[in-house]
């Protein structure tokens, strides 16, 4: 293990070399993960010339962040009150919070545009009066439990962060062999040849990642439905140097407190807006899984500790997280924070990307996917709509088909169902629902979200950097926020539930979980699936061994469904439609263009997250129309690349 005291002792020297020409008080030198920080007397003189600190980043070859030291920083009451008497009143502040570890003070407020000043001078006014380093944040259009939650957490657990931050830095900086002796290879250990359970193993000589770490919910048929953490490659989970999550969905995202369970206590990247989403579903998970008497893989005990032990990373943010890789996340235009995973081992010996889920495709919601590179010889691509006949419909003949569809049933008198995924199709359908009713395309009835939506969306408007510019706009002008709708309704309660169950007026229902298998979407289905009236529309992916699947291409009549632990016969009446074009998947045509536009050009490409028909099918297709190196691997199987 890597003498902390001695690699801080290392770095301080260079930092000194830097600045031996200026009068700057330094104070302290620490290693917080792939960041070093300087304490100073003197952050203002940083502050003024940004070039030290790109003179110290460049001399250290790290990150470097300036921080106030300890002595200079004014008392907490005397700061919030020195705050709000410089910051305008138009500003309106809704909250302030210090976070005395990194000597910050968050200022949240309606228009933290008049919070930081022109050029920054209210930030620096107040930088100068309390010595704390002032951050402006816009408080989010809808509230958000879970952020509140999470930030709440991470200020109490300031110290214990801090010191596994310290740890982090010792494993990213312990010495690495030359470059001759390297190696690279990945093991596939869940979502190949499959979807569900995404995992995989990236071993180099001196590291061993994990990229995803999944759960296969969407087959209640398979008893197993972890990745294969279990293998020898993998064991012991506390050698394990890193997580990566590409995105929320449990399927990528949904084992990674089950590691911490079994003794994982490492690091876990993703952004931010990835970190909150994935905290929610996964406790959604743990409260469905208990409501259905299945017993979870964790605990909250795991989630928990799974959040402390987050590193969050924006876009096109280069940072190591081993000794010899390091990790860019770039968009993937999926969900809220999904990225394509860049990472670049042993300085140059070899680049391999994985796109995670991917849009190549500008939505509702995201710019489509990044398809350009610095440097990439290998590339995990997913293929879920790989298949020879799996080509969809674009966003705007989605739409006309859904509006048909919803005006059809509720001119008929009936109701419409729409089970979703709490995260990513249920925006995308609440922003058509909204803009055709405001615009008379579809009778205006009340839209009902049910499930974890209210709570996502939510999320999504404390993030509009990681949306479209067209949907950020509208989100940060309040009269214009689509997402505060009137026609939106949230249901908060199962007595509520029951009301919209049996109501005879027409209405829509967005409720979770978007493939039948479980959550309040099966209430509705079980209170309305007889009257022919009514329609159920899918507007997203249903996995192989899921009741939507069933439903959506067998067309079954009886079914049996497990509704709050008990089991229920139920007879379909219900209209049963598909409306194509609304995933946050590119169809094989958009995987096609996406590989021929993608630059560099790979060496090998590597087909993922399909059926195994579909990963064979665009693994070849690929191959013969593009000319690249391409495999579609089973589980368990290695690919050696350097």
């Amino acid at each position: 293990m890597v003498d902390y005291k001695k690699l801080v002792e290392k770095v301080e020297e260079s930092i000194r070399q830097v600045v031996k020409n200026q009068e700057v008080d330094i104070t302290k030198v620490e290693l917080e993960a792939a960041t070093v920080v300087v304490y100073t007397k003197d952050a203002d003189i940083f502050a003024r010339d940004n070039r030290l600190v790109r003179k110290m980043s460049h001399k250290v070859r790290r990150k470097v962040e300036i921080r106030p030291d300890s002595s200079i920083l004014a008392d907490v009451a005397f700061s919030e009150k020195k705050i709000r008497e410089i910051v305008p009143e138009d500003a309106e502040i809704t909250n302030i919070y210090f976070q005395p570890i990194v000597h910050e003070v968050i200022i949240e407020a309606k228009s933290p545009g008049l919070v930081i000043g022109k050029h920054g001078h209210v930030l620096n006014k107040i930088k100068e009066e309390i010595g704390w380093i002032p951050k402006a944040v816009r408080t989010p259009p809808m509230e958000s439990k879970t952020i509140e939650n999470i930030r709440q957490y991470l200020r109490k657990e300031s110290e214990e962060r801090l010191k596994f931050l310290k740890e982090v830095a010792k494993n990213i900086n312990k010495e690495c062999p030359p470059k001759s002796e390297n190696w690279v290879r990945m093991t596939a250990l869940g979502g190949y040849r499959e979807v569900g359970r995404s995992c995989t193993l990236v071993s180099t000589r001196e590291s061993r990642i994990l990229v995803d770490c999944g759960l296969g919910v969407s087959n209640t048929n398979k008893p197993d439905m972890s990745p294969y953490i279990y293998v020898n490659e993998v064991l012991p989970l506390n050698s394990i140097d890193a997580v990566i999550v590409t995105h929320a969905h449990l399927d990528h995202s949904g084992f990674v407190p089950g590691l911490f369970k079994y003794g994982y206590d490492g690091p876990v990247y993703c952004t931010a807006p990835t970190r909150d989403l994935m905290s929610l579903l996964q406790l959604d998970y743990l409260k469905v899984s208990n409501a259905d008497g299945r017993k979870p893989p964790y605990t909250s005990e795991h989630i928990r500790k799974m959040v402390l032990n987050t590193i969050t990373l924006e876009y096109e943010e280069t940072c190591d997280i081993t000794c010899d890789v390091k990790l860019t996340l770039r968009n993937a235009g999926h969900i809220l924070g999904s990225s394509i995973v860049h990472l670049h081992v042993n300085d140059g010996l070899f680049n391999l990307v994985f796109t995670g889920d991917m849009k190549y495709e500008k939505t509702w919601l995201f710019d489509k996917a990044n398809a350009k590179f610095p440097r990439m010889e290998g590339l995990v691509i997913e293929s879920t709509y790989g298949g020879r006949n799996d080509f969809q419909p674009t966003r705007e003949k989605a739409k006309e088909m859904l509006c048909e569809i919803v005006r059809t049933t509720i001119e008929q008198g009936g109701s419409v169902l729409i089970p979703v995924f709490a995260v990513g199709r249920s925006q995308e359908v609440m922003l058509v629902l909204e803009e055709a009713m405001s615009l008379g395309q579809i009778p205006k009835v009340k839209v009902y979200l049910d499930g974890m939506i209210w709570e996502a969306t939510a999320i999504h408007t404390a993030y509009p950097g990681f949306l479209n510019n067209t949907l950020s706009k509208r989100i940060l002008h309040e009269k214009k926020n689509p997402f505060l709708s009137e026609i939106f309704e949230r249901v908060d309660s199962a007595t509520k539930r029951k009301e919209i169950c049996n109501r005879y007026e027409p209405c829509i229902v967005l409720a979770t979980s978007g493939m039948l298998n479980g959550g309040p979407v099966m209430d509705y289905l079980s209170a309305w699936a007889s009257e022919s009236i009514n329609t159920l529309i899918f507007v997203g992916y249903q996995a192989e061994g899921s009741l939507g699947r069933k439903l959506q291409t067998r067309g079954a009549r009886m079914i049996t469904i497990l509704n709050n632990g008990r089991r229920e016969d139920i007879e379909v009446n219900m209209s049963i439609e598909t409306c194509e074009g609304f995933s946050g998947h590119s169809d094989r045509k958009q995987l096609i263009k996406y590989m021929r536009k993608i630059k560099p050009r790979p060496e090998k490409v590597i087909f993922v997250h399909g059926d195994e028909g579909k990963c064979l099918e665009l693994s070849s297709a690929v191959y013969k129309k593009l000319k690249l190196e391409t495999v579609a691997p089973k589980n368990l199987e290695t690919i050696r690349f350097r």
